[in-house]
């Protein structure tokens, strides 16, 4: 990426969580690194090895007793020379040692800034960066491992092998342009079709194992929606394992937005209880209905409740009022009033929340519908951002294959290629606006 960095001053951050601890960590990184080191320490630990310090001020006191290991540029995780100092994890002994540290020339790092220089100094390409913040994030085991196989750079190298498939095929067809006094014509060749189908299919297999990944990274937002007296409390209640929700049989109950997350084997499922969707004249639950709808435009999927069979419903109504391509799932519930066996029947599903019937059959289309994959060893984490690249790469690419097979246009074909090139470069740091990578490190934990 750049050699070079724009700052050159040393950086120095807690690099453990606040609080009392066992062990707490100063980090620094920077060129001033082995003149703070003699000042701390004495003299500049070996490289890579723990070495047992007392920790001095400026007055030759001790400021802590512990561990310093050393790492030389550019053999260290940011490129740059990277001392920490391991201490005893409270605030006071922290703090003192951080003021040490910027009374000897250091700064405080903004978030992310040692995975920022690590990136600038290319040691990491973006997509492994950024994964290290998800791996800290990750709240399920199956995201920590996809976070680490995108740390590995399996994700890049993916990436990386479509990009130089695009590559070559912008050579070849070039190549065709840049002999038109050859009487054969390169584009009507069907190697070059065979070539572009496999950067599609390429192309689709990378796009699912990130989407899968960003669902285990981001999880999906699911929409409760239906009359009042459905039953969607209690199936909040049933599906997140605790009262969250007031229940009653009181139409009307729920005025407001209620949040819940579970986990389903893995994937982050986060749940929205909403006021019952119906005409009314009572001014604080026409709030409450409206922050539903509101609610409904955000979300990723809806499950619409149906309350018991007897009951004249508006069902049809509300589903005429869904964004056309927002999913939906239809649950009747309630079957134990007439006695209807719970599962999975013409694409409703039939439960009954207050019985806890046909629940693991809601669960199992819920994973179904989140893409849920038992065996997900080669999926890797992956954030919206990386969706969009892939999604515009795609479009780009479809561009392309219509330049070919409609127009045989394969200056303009060559120009698709060029752009969707662009656009996957953009998920490894290789063509990335400067301003996109102040939003991504911000949002790091400091000291990373």
């Amino acid at each position: 990426m750049n050699s070079n960095l724009k700052n050159h001053d040393t950086i120095a951050a807690v690099a453990t969580p606040a609080g009392r601890g066992g062990v707490g960590i100063i980090r620094l990184s920077g060129p001033e690194v082995k003149k703070i080191s003699e000042c701390i320490l004495g003299t500049l630990p070996e490289p890579f090895k723990a070495s047992h310090r007392l920790f001095k001020d400026d007055k030759q006191q001790t400021l802590d007793d512990g561990i310093a290991i050393f790492f030389p540029s550019p053999n260290s995780f940011t490129g740059e020379d990277v001392l920490e100092l391991q201490g005893h994890g409270g605030h006071i002994v922290m703090d003192m040692l951080l003021q040490r540290c910027l009374e000897l020339g250091a700064r405080v790092a903004r978030p992310g800034e040692f995975s920022e220089r690590a990136f600038l100094n290319d040691k990491l390409d973006l997509t492994q960066a950024e994964a290290i913040a998800d791996l800290i994030d990750s709240g399920s085991e199956q995201a920590a491992r996809s976070a680490l196989r995108s740390l590995q750079g399996e994700f890049s190298k993916a990436i990386d092998s479509l990009l130089m498939k695009m590559i070559e095929m912008r050579v070849y067809v070039e190549a065709a342009l840049d002999f038109p006094e050859e009487e054969i014509d390169f584009l009507a060749d069907e190697s070059v079709m065979i070539r572009l189908n496999s950067i599609k299919d390429q192309l689709s297999e990378i796009t699912a194992k990130a989407t899968q990944g960003s669902l285990l990274r981001n999880g999906l937002n699911l929409v409760i929606i239906g009359e009042p007296n459905a039953g969607k409390s209690s199936l909040l209640n049933v599906l997140s394992g605790q009262d969250s929700a007031i229940v009653t049989d009181i139409a009307g109950t729920t005025r407001d937005i209620l949040h819940e997350s579970i986990n389903l084997d893995g994937m982050p499922l986060h749940l929205i209880d909403t006021a019952g969707l119906r005409e009314s004249e009572d001014t604080v639950e026409k709030i409450g209905i409206d922050r539903a709808w509101q609610a409904v435009k955000k979300a990723d999927m809806a499950l619409l409740l149906l309350g018991d069979s007897q009951t004249v419903t508006n069902s049809e109504e509300i589903i005429k009022k869904l964004p056309n391509t927002l999913p939906l799932i239809v649950v009747q519930n309630k079957i134990d009033l007439d006695k209807t066996e719970a599962g999975l029947r013409n694409d409703k599903i039939y439960i009954s929340a207050k019985y806890n019937l046909g629940i693991d059959v809601l669960k199992e289309e819920l994973k179904q519908r989140m893409g849920y994959q038992k065996n997900a060893e080669d999926i890797f984490i992956a954030r919206r951002r990386h969706l969009k690249a892939l999604e515009n790469t795609q479009n780009l690419v479809n561009n392309a294959e219509v330049q070919l097979l409609e127009f045989n246009a394969g200056e303009l074909m060559a120009e698709e290629l060029r752009l969707a090139q662009d656009e996957l470069g953009q998920i490894t740091g290789k063509f990335t606006p400067d301003d996109l990578l102040g939003e991504i490190f911000s949002s790091f934990c400091i000291g990373k």
